[in-house]
């Protein structure tokens, strides 16, 4: 009895000791490029709902803040959760965009942030609390050249750069520098602007010049009406993008069967689970959110969360900001949704690629590139 009352005892007292521990969670909710935020929370969720609590016991809470997409509110979003929130850690910015936005801030308020899909190299640059979930541009670039030359036999690209945004703009600079090393040729650069729904000039002159393929780093709202206009102007070519036009439903919504063709780098294929919790995550997300595909951005925003619960894990106090930033950078073949995932003191993890292709309105696996 005396035995029985002493562990009912410590159950009471580890409940009433466990604590509430918040990770903020900056997204786009609303906004051009919301798609991307609500795949993305989707598979945050579901990540918290497999590992709702701590080694120890305590409680994590999720303090989601919308930050629209825009720069100016992701600052505000990210001041808040820190200052009226006071979280530990931070899940975003999402783009890269906004977490370049994101990185100063929480480097002088030392809490230790990851980014899910922000892949431009400058967002970790110099910043021991900003790390990221996915490979960086460098790699994806490469990734992009090497399947066009060697898969596609693509030797003349026109590159399509969103010149408002930093992941377009650094993605196509990294492809173009691998693809001339690698014997391709661009023809030319043309450039367009997030919000932009008129395309047919930079159709026109992609038509003119003919090429082999058009290499188009941008997102999917411009992505998809490229293809839709392009089918209309009767433009035939491969068009190669990264993982920026991974917001399906907006891109086939408006594309419909332009889209047909179009092929992608990107974090995640479902049908190539890589680890155990992958195939667990991906059958709980069908059945969570009945029978949907697991997106990319919704496996990168769960192995961001995993990230980070396991550097808590590895503190004596989870809520010492120091030690979780400490330990994320010494992540060591952690078993994510993505595949195993290390991460030096760069804060850039070493991850493979995987190349998609739609078919048929469908997202269909190609490949997967290795580092």
């Amino acid at each position: 009895m005396k035995k029985i009352l002493a562990l009912g005892l410590s159950a009471v007292l580890s409940i009433a000791l466990a604590k509430e521990i918040k990770i903020g969670v900056i997204l786009p909710m609303t906004g051009a490029i919301a798609g991307y935020g609500q795949m993305t929370k989707k598979g945050i969720d579901l990540a918290h709902e497999m590992q709702p609590k701590l080694a120890n016991g305590d409680t994590i809470k999720l303090v989601y803040i919308d930050n629209s997409g825009d720069k100016a509110q992701t600052a505000n979003s990210v001041n808040r959760a820190i200052a009226s929130e006071k979280v530990v850690a931070i899940i975003g910015a999402l783009t890269s965009s906004n977490s370049l936005v994101v990185a100063p801030i929480v480097k002088k308020n030392h809490i230790p942030t990851v980014a899910p899909v922000a892949t431009n190299k400058r967002v970790t640059r110099a910043n021991p609390y900003m790390n990221r979930a996915c490979f960086i541009d460098p790699f994806q670039g490469k990734v992009a050249a090497k399947f066009a030359i060697d898969n596609l036999d693509a030797k003349k690209a026109v590159i399509v750069i969103d010149k408002s945004q930093a992941y377009s703009a650094g993605l196509a600079k990294e492809f173009m520098k691998a693809y001339t090393k690698m014997g391709g040729k661009v023809l030319k650069r043309v450039f367009i602007t997030s919000g932009d729904k008129d395309f047919k000039a930079v159709l026109s002159t992609i038509k003119t010049l003919n090429p082999n393929i058009v290499y188009a780093p941008i997102y999917a709202p411009e992505m998809s009406l490229i293809l839709k206009q392009a089918k209309m102007l009767g433009i035939k070519k491969t068009f190669l993008a990264g993982d920026g036009v991974s917001d399906l439903k907006t891109l086939i919504g408006v594309a419909k069967d332009s889209a047909n063709g179009l092929m992608y780098s990107d974090h995640f294929n479902e049908t190539a689970t890589p680890t155990k919790l992958s195939k667990e995550f991906v059958n709980k997300y069908h059945s969570k959110y009945n029978n949907e595909s697991v997106p990319s951005f919704a496996a990168n925003g769960a192995d961001s969360y995993f990230i980070i619960i396991n550097a808590m894990n590895k503190c004596n106090n989870p809520q010492d900001k120091e030690c979780i930033a400490k330990n994320i950078t010494q992540t060591k073949k952690l078993e994510g949704v993505t595949g195993y995932i290390t991460i030096p003191m760069s804060g850039n993890p070493t991850k493979p690629a995987v190349i998609n292709e739609i078919q048929d309105s469908k997202v269909i696996y190609k490949a997967t590139i290795n580092p």
